[in-house]
């Protein structure tokens, strides 16, 4: 299938068409996608791409418990709609014991993680408490672990306990300034807990998880939801096979739903360009992660600034700043200068009226509603200095 056919499919599934215009919070992460979280802006900045919403109505959205930002899937944090709470938690509980692992290694029993467990809930409320209050909750029942623990990362017996009371909803953690891009976090009961009434086995919940990862982003393949659940390949088919998917095209590897193929190959797309900017880590790119398939065969080997130092595009894994699309090609790439409270970027098309007014939308959001736009917690304005000044370089 031509590739353009393909990147506009993604496109318009994935709501950057302006189909989620004016949507809730909640309602674009249910049609396009869980929204990574790394202590950056790139769940304000992929719902902002889809719905136009100021970070207030996001906030407001958190507060309400409308979303939420959890661990889920490999491991990892994810901005989650209230339909999905349940199972986020589920499919991200097996990689709790990993963590467990650790303090075992380091001579920590389970019997004293449930002890501990038992006591941080004791201590918890309704109002948010700080790890350091928590500690302080606790008593005894939390220690440390000497340089032994430091060399593992894990210095005290209390982040193994809070990592399993929430990967099973016992707790929540939130922000203490209400924002997804900052890691101050304090720590709540959760009640009701989410799993409370949730019956799946981790099985049937991996098989959901995959309705929904074909449900926002197929076509795909199995690596690919492999990559994105971090099953095995024997569980990742396992977990696919109740979908009844099929192939894209004869011989494709590429996997989708059938009544979707159709909508598929009968749509005719856009000739006229629609320019959005949104996260680096946004979904249309992460969930497969394939930049190369959201390239122009003419920009794959277009040198960028990388992490270290020019690459070309189309050999890397990761977007290395935010992306500039167009119906699902990736066109450009930009950061924000705090220093000048700008948004530094470069095009690999045309600058046009259309363009320009994407970026000064985008612009306009980060410098009057976030301040700044981080791709995760360690990107900092100092550190993101060589690439705005390659990009204001390759611009011209």
């Amino acid at each position: 299938m031509d590739a353009s056919k393909l990147r506009a499919w993604w496109w318009r599934l994935q709501g950057l068409d302006g189909s989620l215009a004016g949507a809730s919070p909640a309602a674009a992460l249910e049609r396009a996608g869980w929204a990574r979280s790394v202590g950056g802006a790139g769940p304000y900045l992929s719902i902002f791409a889809r719905t136009g919403g100021s970070r207030e109505a996001m906030d407001a959205a958190a507060a309400a418990l409308e979303i939420h930002e959890l661990p889920a899937a490999r491991n990892c944090t994810y901005v989650v709609p209230a339909s999905d709470f349940a199972l986020a938690l589920k499919v991200g509980q097996a990689f709790i014991e990993a963590d467990l692992n650790v303090g075992r290694k380091l001579g920590v029993t389970d019997k004293e993680v449930e002890k501990l467990c038992a006591a941080v809930t004791g201590c918890l409320g309704k109002s948010a408490l700080s790890p350091d209050e928590i500690r302080e909750g606790v008593g005894g029942a939390a220690r440390s672990l000497g340089e032994a623990g430091k060399k593992k990362g894990v210095t005290t017996t209390l982040p193994l306990a809070l990592g399993k009371l929430q990967a099973f909803g016992e707790i929540r953690r939130v922000p203490v300034n209400g924002r997804f891009d900052q890691q101050r976090y304090g720590y709540v009961r959760w009640q009701p807990n989410p799993l409370a009434k949730f019956k799946l086995s981790a099985e049937e919940a991996y098989t959901e998880l995959a309705r929904r990862y074909f449900t926002w982003i197929g076509p795909a393949t199995v690596a690919e939801f492999q990559w994105f659940s971090a099953l095995g390949v024997k569980a990742a088919k396992a977990a696919i096979e109740p979908l009844s998917l099929v192939p894209l095209e004869d011989g494709s590897d590429q996997l989708i739903f059938p009544n979707v193929r159709e909508q598929l190959t009968a749509l005719k797309p856009s000739k006229q360009s629609q320019y959005v900017l949104t996260s680096s880590l946004d979904g249309i790119v992460l969930l497969r992660r394939d930049l190369k398939s959201l390239i122009e065969g003419a920009d794959l080997e277009r040198k960028v600034p990388a992490e270290k130092g020019p690459a070309a595009i189309g050999g890397l894994s990761d977007l290395p700043s935010h992306a500039i699309l167009d119906r699902g090609r990736v066109v450009g790439l930009w950061e924000f200068d705090v220093n000048t409270s700008s948004i530094a970027w470069t095009a690999f098309v045309p600058r046009n009226d259309a363009l320009q007014k994407a970026v000064a939308k985008m612009e306009a959001f980060v410098r009057d509603q976030l301040g700044d736009a981080r791709s995760f917690s360690l990107d900092s304005p100092k550190s993101r200095e060589p690439r705005i000044k390659a990009l204001r370089a390759s611009a011209g």
